[in-house]
Parts: structure tokens; C-alpha cells; sequence
């Protein structure tokens, strides 16, 4: 059975992963499984093997979406660069003197149903696909590619990228099964070619660019920028950035994940989504006296109670179920029906298969699912942890007013009933 949730005090829960992570990477594989892809089935297994109840919630979770708009915006392309597909992975995420972030490589591995090294890239492939055709819908799943950390010089810096996916293989693997997914690009924009890089790929009709500032080293305030921004406007593109703090890989600029940092890109007139919603982690308040820490999904709500940034500025709901994510930002998101129209749908996939992230004796202790719904959502995620993110996204309800997120938060780019969404 999943271990989901029996921790108590994040604290307790951030050191009982550390702990366990340094065994793991000593090579224990059945404990990094426990912390990572606690799975007990394959995907098309899933909706046989399900209990009656359990099945039940997962079909009422596809209720009033078409199956042809389901959109998940945040889905990682990983690896550890086997194969020839050309993705860098830093050495110290896989040295064995650095046991920790190997055990988090390992973890990461487990959570994407990766076992064999060697054949690393092609499986996290496979086992995605097989993911979304059991997913029991004809949506689509944005993939991402992810451009190497740069400095202000625009020269790459290796030492400080964790991982480098090329926009190549990601746009490839778009590209041969469509009906599955959307390629994503990553361009830092400091490149002395990142224009070039955008209108190379906007001739094979991609429309959407990826940054991790807080890993990549992107300042969105940056004069930088500007002539990155022009062009994004210019070829109708939306930028997908991470917004709050970043976890999962190394970052060395956490305050670029400031959300205020985008009034830039938003002022420049281009679409940005917003992922996560900035629901992790704190920011300075640089627009008000003081400076203080504040929690940066604060800051991303003032941003999107602007009326000039209508249409142009968008928020995405991946991680919010996270244990280390809770509660406040997804009271509020559930809460605030206003900007429902204005919300995406993300999984930040292959994070979800991380079995400590989701926890859902915590969803049950906060009031957002009930036991019962606990115990069905466990069930699903044995087989798809993909559907399992989703499902528990369209099961969770505010814990006073019983408010869910409205069916037009998972559908893609056309959103019903005339609400604006980025195109």
C-alpha cells in the first residue's frame, strides 16, 4: 500500500526523506520504490483491477470535459542520457560520493517506472505513453524540453545545469504520436541565438517556451529579455515559467522565481502561465515599503487581481496537492471561482509517481477529500499515478464550502463559455 501521509509535522516529513534517500543511494531498491513508484500494476491493468468504488470516482472525474480538451500543461521529458537522445544529466546527480541527490536520481527513476539504467530514456518514454493511452481520454500532454543553466554572458555553464533536454527530442517525440502530446520548448533567453532558436521552432509550429528561472538562471526583470520578449509576442507564443521555490532540482537563484519579476514579460503584452501558481516558498515584496518575505503565492494573487493583466496572465495548479504545498493555496485557489477561467491544469509529472509527494491521509487531515476518497485515489494511483494526479485534482473540495475547481480548469486551449485562455 502507498505510505501517503503517515508522517506528522513537515519537518519530520522533510528528514524522514532525507534519511531514507541516503539509504537509497546506497543501493537499497526496495526502499527508494517505497519513497518513489510504490506502483502494484500496470496501466492497462488499471480499470479492471480497480475496485467498483474506486473506478467509479475515476470516471466521474472526466464529467463535463470533452475528452478532446483534456490538457495537462506540465509534463517533465526526463533521462539519463542513454540512447543517443542527447540529454545531459550533471554528473553529481549520479556520483556515488554524493548519495543523496543519487538517491533522489533514483527516486525520480522509480517514480517514472524507470529499472534499468541503461535503457533509461527510451523506458520513461514508453512507460509515459503507456500512462496517458490508459488514461481513458484523448486529451493532450504538454511536454517539456529544458534549456542549460546560462549566464548574463549567454555562454552555458554545465557545472550549474542540473539537466539539459534538447528541444529536438522533445519536439520529436511530439511530433510522432500527436495525439498524445504538445512539444514545449526551452530557450534561455540570454542566448546570442535565443530568437533565432524561437523562430526555427515556430516553422514547425510550436507555440509554447519553458523556463525554470530559479535553476536556469533567468532574470524575467532583465533588460536581457527584452528582444526574447519581442519575439515571443511576435510569433504568438506563451511562456510556461516556474513561479515560487524550486525542490526538485538544484536552483541557485531562488528569488527569481519572485513572481513580481514577470510584470516585464506581462507589460512586454506576452501570455504567461504561471506554474504553480508560486503556491511554494517566499519572495521579497520589492513593490512595497520594507522588502519582506512574503509567500510568494501572495504575491502571484496580486498580480492576477490586476485588471490590465486579463488575458494575458494565467495560473497552473500543479504541486498544490503536494504535501509541502499545503493548505493555503489551494483553499484559496478552490475558493476563488473568479479566476477558475483563468487556471490550467498541470500534474508536473513524473513528480506525482514520487509516492511521499502526495500524500492523502494529508488531503483528508486539511478536509479537502474525505477517508473513503483516500482510500480510491491510493487504489488508482497503484496503476496510474498520471490519472491518480488528475483524479485527486478533480476530487478535492474546499474544506468549508465543499467548492471544487470548475471543469474549465482542465481543458486546454479553448476555454468554454467564451473564458480566455492562452492560445
Amino acid at each position: 500500500m502507498p505510505i501517503k501521509g503517515r508522517l506528522s509535522g513537515k519537518r519530520k516529513k522533510l528528514l524522514w526523506l532525507a534519511a531514507f534517500v541516503a539509504v537509497c543511494a546506497a543501493g537499497c531498491s526496495v526502499l527508494y520504490n517505497r519513497i518513489g513508484g510504490a506502483f502494484r500494476g500496470e496501466p492497462s491493468e488499471m480499470w479492471v483491477a480497480l475496485s467498483p468504488e474506486a473506478r467509479e470516482l475515476a470516471e466521474a472525474a472526466f464529467e463535463d470535459i470533452a475528452p478532446e480538451q483534456l490538457t495537462d500543461f506540465h509534463v517533465h521529458v526526463v533521462g539519463l542520457g542513454a540512447g543517443g537522445t542527447g540529454i545531459y544529466v550533471n554528473p553529481r546527480w549520479r556520483a556515488w560520493w554524493n548519495p543523496v541527490k543519487r538517491g533522489y536520481t533514483a527516486v525520480y527513476m522509480s517514480a517514472a517506472g524507470v529499472t534499468d539504467e541503461t535503457t533509461a530514456d527510451a523506458d520513461y518514454v514508453r512507460r509515459l505513453v503507456e500512462l496517458a493511452e490508459n488514461f481513458r481520454s484523448s486529451g493532450k500532454f504538454f511536454l517539456f524540453a529544458m534549456d542549460k543553466y546560462h549566464g548574463p554572458s549567454g555562454a552555458p555553464n554545465l557545472e550549474r545545469t542540473t539537466i539539459h533536454v534538447p528541444n529536438d527530442y522533445v519536439v520529436d517525440l511530439a511530433e510522432n504520436r500527436p495525439d498524445l502530446f504538445v512539444p514545449v520548448i526551452s530557450v534561455h533567453p540570454y542566448r546570442s541565438d535565443a530568437v533565432l532558436e524561437l523562430e526555427k521552432w515556430a516553422l514547425r509550429g510550436v507555440r509554447h517556451v519553458k523556463w525554470l528561472p530559479n535553476a536556469m538562471g533567468i532574470d524575467p526583470s532583465s533588460e536581457l529579455t527584452e528582444p526574447f520578449y519581442g519575439a515571443l509576442r511576435g510569433l504568438d507564443f506563451t511562456l510556461l515559467t516556474h513561479t515560487g521555490r524550486e525542490s526538485a532540482i538544484d536552483a541557485h537563484h531562488q528569488n527569481l522565481g519572485n513572481p513580481l519579476l514577470l510584470r516585464k514579460a506581462l507589460d512586454s503584452g506576452v501570455r504567461v502561465v504561471a506554474l504553480h501558481s508560486a503556491s511554494h516558498g517566499t519572495s521579497a515584496d520589492f513593490e512595497t515599503p520594507g522588502n519582506k518575505e512574503v509567500p510568494s503565492f501572495d504575491l502571484f494573487l496580486r498580480l492576477m487581481d490586476e485588471p490590465k493583466y486579463e488575458g494575458l496572465l494565467f495560473g497552473e495548479i500543479s504541486a498544490m496537492t503536494f504535501f509541502n504545498h499545503l493548505p493555503r493555496p489551494l483553499t484559496v485557489l478552490l475558493e476563488r471561482q473568479d479566476l477558475h477561467h483563468r487556471l490550467v491544469n498541470g500534474s508536473d509529472y513524473p513528480i506525482p509517481g514520487v509516492n511521499i509527494a502526495t500524500q492523502t491521509k494529508a488531503l483528508v487531515r486539511e478536509g479537502f477529500i474525505t477517508e473513503e476518497e483516500r482510500l480510491h485515489l491510493n487504489d488508482i494511483y497503484g496503476y496510474n499515478p498520471l490519472l491518480f494526479d488528475f483524479v485527486v485534482k478533480r476530487t478535492v473540495r474546499h474544506p468549508t464550502s465543499g467548492e471544487k475547481f470548475a471543469p474549465e480548469v482542465f481543458v486546454g486551449l479553448e476555454k468554454p463559455s467564451g473564458a480566455r485562455g492562452p492560445r
